[in-house]
């Protein structure tokens, strides 16, 4: 009966549950199966291991960045929304960025994102491997910028687990790396004026990125004009 009621969409679902609260060293069949209130081997009518499930969960995620419409007259304004989709799922799902780093990811969620972002840069005027590169850019931007956030993610779900205290390690850990920079004038000089910590990012960091990479494609594409 376990086997023809849980349905494999039940299954990613309730793994991105825990994935959003545990991370990927809190996803296993048994936590699993207890959410679903199943047996654990009753996950593998669906899934061949806890990989085949991350990378499930994963594609399932990349189905909530919405796709915009083409526009070769406006191509920045779905370049835009894809890049910010995309940078606001992985702030969803911290977890993520840990599974790029150690999974082979891919799936038709994945895909169509994939597919939408280099029609909007061929769109543009550029080439295929131009599009290439752009989409590969702006993916990297989104990711670079949720590397920290999913780090403190991490790290505060550690401490938690080895019986310590996040918030005051983090408070000393910052302490002391903020009083190391401040022997270099720079760095000393910003903390000064802003009245930021070691690990703060600049405001608006990952718009600022974005908006530049888009003015330098743009202006590269309006010196190829007649």
């Amino acid at each position: 009966m376990q086997k023809q009621t849980l349905t494999a969409g039940q299954i990613v679902r309730t793994a991105i549950e825990i994935l959003d609260a545990e991370g990927l060293d809190g996803l296993n069949m048994r936590a699993l199966g207890k959410r679903l209130n199943s047996a654990p081997t009753a996950m593998y009518w669906h899934v061949k291991n806890k990989d085949n499930l991350v990378r499930l969960a994963v594609d399932e995620a990349w189905n909530e960045v919405a796709l915009p419409d083409v526009d070769a007259r406006d191509w920045r304004t779905p370049a835009t929304a894809l890049a910010v989709g995309l940078h606001e799922m992985l702030a969803r799902h911290p977890w993520i960025v840990q599974a790029l780093a150690g999974h082979f990811l891919y799936g038709e969620g994945k895909s169509r994102y994939d597919d939408r972002l280099l029609a909007v840069y061929e769109s543009a005027g550029l080439s295929p491997a131009e599009a290439d590169q752009a989409a590969a850019t702006a993916f990297m931007l989104a990711l670079g910028n949720a590397v920290g956030a999913a780090a403190n993610v991490a790290l505060a779900r550690k401490v938690n687990l080895d019986g310590g205290d996040p918030g005051e390690l983090m408070r000393e850990s910052l302490a002391e790396a903020t009083r190391i920079a401040s022997a270099f004038p720079r760095l000393r000089e910003r903390f000064d004026a802003s009245g930021s910590g070691y690990n703060d990012a600049p405001v608006d960091t990952f718009a600022f990125g974005l908006t530049t990479f888009l003015d330098g494609l743009e202006q590269r594409l309006a010196a190829r004009r007649p």
